[in-house]
C-alpha cells in the first residue's frame, strides 16, 4: 500500500516523466498540500493533466483553468466524491486477496482496466474479492472474464451516457442562460448534486427488472431441455435462436440530403418502433449500429411477428423512409452478450439482400412459423448470397391484409417516402414525374439528375 511517493515513483506509476512533473508541481497542478512528498490524488491529478495533453489543451490553460477556477480540484472531486484513498499494486492485492496475479491481470484486461494495475485503491479491492469468491463458487474464469466484458461496456456505455447527456442537456443551457466561469461550475455542480445520488438505485432498478425477465426466459430453456423439446449444447454457450437484422433501406443519402440533426430525429424514430415492436414479441435488441440493429428471438413466429409489425409501423410514418429486414433460424453461440456464428451471418447477408418493404426469410424460419395465420411467405427462389458458399432459399414474408394500404412516392434525393399530402415539390423530367419532400432536395436533384437514377432501388 502507497499513500506517499517520490517523483520517481509517481513517475513510474503514471508514465509521466520527472521533468513533467517538476513542471506541473512549479504551475500548482501537483503537490497542493506542500509535502514534499506527492500523494494519492497526485496520481489521479496526473493521469487527468496527461489526457488532457494527449487531447490537445496545452500546459498553460490547463494552469490558468486550475488557478481561475480549481479545475482539477473540482474534477478530482466529482470522480472521487469519497476522496482518493491509499493505492495498492496488483502483487499486493494478489497477496491479500490469495489469488493468482495472472488471474487479476486477466480481469483487470477484460475489465478494460489494465491501466490501473499499479493503481488499485479499496473499491478495487472489493471487486476483485467478489471475483476470488466466484472463482472459488465455481464459476470458471472464462465465463468470468466474458461476464467482465459484459459489465464494462455496457456500464461504460451508461457513465457515457448520464455524463455526456448531463453536460450537452443541462450545462450547455446553462452557458446558453448567459453563466460562466465559476458561476457556470456552481450552477452546474448545483443541478448534479440533485441528480447523482438518483444513479446507482436506478441502474440497479433497471438490473432488476433485467434480471427478472433473465431468469424467465432460463426457466423456459430448462424444461424445454428436460421436456425434450431441444437437445443438450454442443458446446457452452450454443443455443437456438432467430436473428434478425433490420435497417433503413436509404439513411446514408436521407442524412448526406437532410443533414445530421434531422437524420438523427428519423432514427430516434425508428429506434422507438424497432425497441417497442421488439418487447410486444419477447424479443431482444443485442445492438445498434447506426441505422441497423440486431435482433434475438427465442423462436421465429415472435421474429416473423416483430418483423412486419415493424414494416407496419414504419410504413404508417408519415415523411419516412423504407424498411428492409433479413431473418434466419439456427445454431449461435452466446458470447459476451452477443450471438456468433454462421446462423448470424447468414441472417445479415439475408437483409443485405433485402429491398424496400421487403421481409426476406429463410427457409427454416418459413418451416417453424408457416403456422401464422395471418402471414403468407412468398417463395422467391434460391438465390447465392455474399460470402456464402451454398445458394439460400428465401421466402418474403408478408401480411396480405396490409398490403398496399397506403400508396407512397419515394423522393429520389433523400429516399423518403411521401403521401399525396406531404409532397413538398413535384417536376416533371423525360415523361415521368418526381416528387420532393422539400425545396433543399429539388434543388439537389435539378443540379445533378443523373446522381439519383437509381435513387429508390433500396440500398441502405
Amino acid at each position: 500500500m502507497a499513500d506517499r511517493f517520490t517523483l520517481a515513483e509517481l513517475g513510474a506509476r503514471t508514465g509521466a516523466s520527472v521533468d513533467s512533473l517538476r513542471q506541473w508541481v512549479a504551475l500548482g497542478l501537483i503537490g497542493r498540500s506542500g509535502d514534499d512528498a506527492l500523494g494519492p490524488e497526485d496520481v489521479q491529478r496526473t493521469r487527468l493533466v496527461r489526457l488532457l495533453l494527449r487531447r490537445g489543451i496545452d500546459l498553460d490553460a490547463i494552469a490558468r483553468a486550475e488557478k481561475e477556477q480549481g479545475f482539477l480540484a473540482h474534477y478530482i472531486e466529482v470522480m472521487f466524491p469519497a476522496g482518493v484513498g491509499a493505492l495498492h499494486s496488483l502483487p499486493e492485492v494478489a497477496r491479500m486477496l490469495g489469488v493468482d496475479p495472472g488471474s487479476v491481470q486477466r480481469f483487470l484486461e477484460a475489465s478494460g482496466l489494465r491501466d490501473r494495475a499499479d493503481l488499485l485503491d479499496e473499491e478495487d479491492v472489493r471487486a476483485l474479492k467478489a471475483v476470488r469468491i466466484a472463482l472459488e463458487a465455481g464459476f470458471p474464469e472464462e465465463a468470468l472474464v466474458q461476464l467482465a466484458h459484459v459489465y464494462a461496456d455496457a456500464l461504460g456505455r451508461v457513465a457515457e451516457a448520464e455524463t455526456r447527456l448531463f453536460h450537452f442537456y443541462v450545462h450547455e443551457r446553462l452557458k446558453t442562460q448567459g453563466s460562466s466561469g465559476n458561476e457556470l461550475m456552481a450552477a452546474s455542480d448545483a443541478a448534479r448534486i440533485q441528480m447523482e445520488p438518483l444513479i446507482e438505485p436506478l441502474v440497479l432498478y433497471f438490473h432488476r427488472r433485467g434480471m427478472e425477465r433473465a431468469r424467465r426466459e432460463d426457466a423456459v430453456m430448462h424444461l424445454q431441455e428436460d421436456v425434450g423439446l431441444v437437445g443438450p449444447a454442443q458446446l457452452p454457450g450454443q443455443l437456438s435462436a432467430s436473428i434478425v437484422f433490420v435497417d433503413l433501406a436509404s439513411f446514408t443519402p436521407l442524412t448526406v440530403a437532410m443533414g445530421v440533426e434531422l437524420a438523427a430525429e428519423v432514427l430516434e424514430r425508428f429506434s422507438r418502433i424497432v425497441r417497442e415492436a421488439v418487447t410486444h414479441q419477447e424479443g431482444r435488441v443485442v445492438k445498434q449500429l447506426g441505422d441497423a440493429f440486431m435482433l434475438m428471438f427465442p423462436e421465429p413466429r415472435s421474429a416473423v411477428t416483430c418483423a412486419l409489425e415493424i414494416e407496419d409501423r414504419t410504413a404508417a410514418e408519415p415523411q419516412f423512409p423504407a424498411v428492409r429486414s433479413g431473418l434466419h433460424w439456427g445454431p449461435v453461440l452466446y458470447r459476451e452478450g452477443d450471438y456468433v456464428g454462421a446462423s448470424v451471418n447468414v441472417a445479415a447477408r439475408v437483409a443485405a439482400e433485402a429491398q424496400r418493404h421487403q421481409v426476406l426469410v429463410t427457409a427454416p424460419v418459413r418451416r417453424e412459423a408457416g403456422g401464422l395465420s395471418d402471414v403468407e411467405f412468398v417463395p422467391l427462389g434460391t438465390r447465392r448470397l455474399k460470402g456464402l458458399g451454398d445458394q439460400v432459399e428465401l421466402f418474403q414474408a408478408v401480411r396480405p391484409a396490409s398490403a398496399g394500404v397506403r400508396q407512397r412516392q419515394v423522393d429520389p434525393v433523400c429516399g423518403m417516402e411521401l403521401g399525396v399530402e406531404e409532397i413538398a415539390a413535384t417536376l416533371s423530367l423525360e415523361g415521368r414525374e418526381r416528387v420532393f419532400c422539400s425545396q433543399e432536395c429539388l434543388q439537389r436533384f435539378v443540379a445533378a439528375p443523373e446522381r439519383y437514377r437509381d435513387a429508390t432501388a433500396g440500398s441502405s
